[in-house]
């Protein structure tokens, strides 16, 4: 599925901010920021806090408005990366936003417009997205205690855990990965009966299901690389969507591909696109 950027258009959700930059490059005592250092709550030096938000992904575990909880869509939670090349990428469990992002001073400051991706978001996730995109645009204050980050705006704060805490990624090998996503180009799709696809690897070998036929083969493993040989497969005909979810797979483990652990995701690219698996 195409995920257009579009600019978040709406009452108070397109606003053009000045500040810009990510977190400072130098603390006092001109300490580079990429360096581990002590910081209080609000991200400012002090003692017994980890103060850098660049480079992690964030997962929320609690929202409450007014004192009270705010209960979000059922299977959604908030995630917050803040890259390595200063940006902030959100969502509220279905489409992305995107802006360049300060964090010092103990705020969460965007630099420019909030774009977005334009997919429909069903039922109750209709209205996540607004209401996330308003509160990162209304420069919420920050407090980052370890592994645990709150976003304050107003009455409203968002509890989050750093994803390495709240989702530990699993190993490569003796995981069971099931398809979830096929990348061509810049396209990602989502099918019925990518469930049924998996893989594992143990060493030097490689099992798995096409959805249709089962498959086993040998990998060679180089530095970041997986390099898959010939795979044998069992000979069942698959007809329909079957046969084209079958192609695609044995396409995605052919020749060397590069290889990423994402979270509970698996990523696997070559030059015309790639699959992502996930562990369960």
């Amino acid at each position: 599925m195409n995920k257009p950027m579009i600019a978040l258009a709406g009452a108070g959700l397109l606003l053009t901010l000045t500040a810009c930059g990510t977190e400072s490059a130098t603390g006092p005592g001109d300490q580079p920021s990429d360096l581990p250092k002590q910081t209080n709550q609000t991200g400012q030096p002090g003692p017994g806090r980890t103060g850098s938000l660049i480079g992690n992904t964030y997962l929320s575990t609690a929202v409450t408005e007014n004192g009270k909880p705010r209960p979000l869509a059922p299977r959604t939670q908030v995630r917050l990366q803040f890259t390595a090349d200063g940006r902030l990428i959100a969502d509220a469990g279905c489409n992305s936003m995107q802006s360049k992002v300060s964090t010092t001073d103990g705020r969460i400051t965007l630099d420019g417009e909030l774009s977005s991706t334009a997919m429909g978001c069903p039922g109750p996730q209709q209205g996540q997205d607004s209401w996330l995109g308003n509160i990162l645009q209304a420069k919420p204050s920050w407090k980052l205690d370890g592994g645990k980050l709150e976003l304050t705006s107003g009455s409203t704060t968002i509890s989050l855990t750093d994803r390495k805490i709240a989702e530990p990624a699993p190993a490569l090998d003796g995981t069971r990965w099931t398809l979830a996503t096929v990348v061509t180009g810049e396209t990602a799709s989502h099918g019925a009966g990518f469930d049924k696809v998996w893989l594992t690897v143990n060493g030097e070998r490689v099992t798995g299901s096409t959805g249709c036929n089962s498959f086993q083969g040998m990998v060679a493993r180089g530095t970041g690389t997986l390099t898959f040989g010939d795979l044998a497969t069992t000979r069942r005909a698959c007809p329909g969507d079957a046969g084209k979810i079958e192609s695609t797979v044995l396409n995605g483990l052919k020749g060397q591909v590069t290889y990423k652990v994402d979270g509970k995701t698996l990523q696997l690219r070559n030059t015309a696109g790639g699959l992502d698996l996930t562990a369960p």
